[in-house]
């Protein structure tokens, strides 16, 4: 998964530890190891919810200070309605020292 440069320390860190995309389908699946930065990330789990749906905690674990933020963030590959279903992954670092 493609992160921006200012987000990949607190990924690998675990402070964001959810990314909301705007996909036509799923490009990861549960369980799956994907490259970061330096780090690996593992996929926890995958779902389709509309934009309206994400709480507060949502926009938190995102690392977005609010709502609108996180709109702007996903909205690269099109804009974001409250209706629009994002694809909505839970992520963990992997612990490449061992």
């Amino acid at each position: 998964m493609q992160f921006s440069a200012e987000l990949r320390e607190a990924v690998l860190a675990g402070d964001i530890t959810v990314s909301f995309r705007l996909w036509a389908r799923p490009q990861v699946k549960p369980g799956g190891h994907y490259r970061v930065g330096s780090g690996l990330i593992e996929v926890d789990a995958i779902e389709l919810v509309p934009f309206a749906a994400l709480t507060p905690d949502d926009v938190r674990a995102a690392g977005e200070p609010d709502r609108e933020s996180l709109r702007r963030r996903a909205a690269h590959a099109g804009p974001i309605a409250d209706d629009t279903p994002l694809y909505r992954i839970e992520f963990h670092p992997v612990d490449t020292e061992r």
